[in-house]
């Protein structure tokens, strides 16, 4: 019993000992320079750029008065958000005739590419920054003795760059449209029954867009992160190196032909 006991004590303290060891490795100090700290804020905006933009939800609607004095007014309530494929969104249109009570009708247009690439991208930029930060703060000696490290991390700031600009642009129209798309009074144009005369419709409340417009502007502020970490990563990379070493290399050798050129 007693062995059996003293197993599972070490075997109950050896997880806990692997993550204080962890732990103790990690150099808190790398997070006050640019590179640690600048990888922070990506992971921080990053989460706040996909959970504004993947849990958005709003909704739109418009009231029917019939003229016929047996028909009541009917509120339409319609509900969309993320992914913001508004044509698979269903609310029933009723109409004014006596046989008939109302049809199904659908919203217009489908925005989830831009959406959905928006959110992916932060995702993608959430789980590498991560890494990065483990690299970083755990194994610091391996990513400057290793120049395949700096390398990678260099690449991939400037692709997540590029793509957080064009996923920045590219949500940000695709926003304009679903505005355009839910708005009250799109939702009666798109109404037949408010095109006669049998029929009065008004529009109902604006959505509101305040979360969606944040996740663009949250998009914006990523793509100058990782723009203005371009810099500060580039340095840790070879390239920085041999471009002070040929400027260094050169000074003496320009020296020279200055002075020749004062001798003669």
């Amino acid at each position: 019993m007693s062995s059996t006991e003293s197993s599972s004590r070490t075997a109950d303290k050896s997880p806990r000992e692997q993550v204080d060891r962890l732990l103790v490795g990690l150099r808190w100090r790398r997070l006050e320079e640019p590179l640690g700290f600048i990888k922070v804020l990506q992971w921080l905006f990053a989460i706040f750029a996909f959970g504004s933009c993947g849990s958005y939800s709003g909704e739109t609607g418009a009231t029917v008065r019939c003229n016929n004095e047996a028909k009541d007014v009917s509120a339409i309530i319609v509900a969309f958000g993320y992914p913001f494929r508004l044509n698979r969104v269903q609310y029933e249109m009723p109409l004014c005739d006596d046989e008939s009570t109302s049809k199904t009708m659908h919203l217009m247009g489908d925005f989830s590419a831009p959406a959905e690439f928006f959110v992916t991208l932060g995702i993608f930029s959430f789980f590498y920054t991560i890494a990065a930060l483990v690299i970083y703060l755990r194994f610091h000696k391996l990513y400057t003795e290793n120049r395949r490290f700096p390398l990678v991390d260099f690449c991939v700031t400037v692709s997540f760059t590029f793509f957080w600009l064009v996923a920045a642009a590219a949500w940000g129209k695709g926003l304009t449209d679903v505005k355009g798309a839910t708005r009250p009074s799109s939702l009666t144009a798109a109404m037949s029954v408010c095109h006669g005369e049998e029929a009065v419709c008004s529009a109902g409340a604006t959505p509101s867009m305040g979360l969606a417009n944040i996740s663009v502007l949250f998009g914006f502020i990523n793509f100058f992160l990782w723009a203005g970490n371009c810099w500060f990563v580039f340095k840790e990379t070879p390239w920085h190196g041999q471009g002070q070493d040929q400027g260094q290399g050169a000074s003496p050798e320009s020296a020279a032909e200055q002075g020749a050129v004062e001798k003669q």
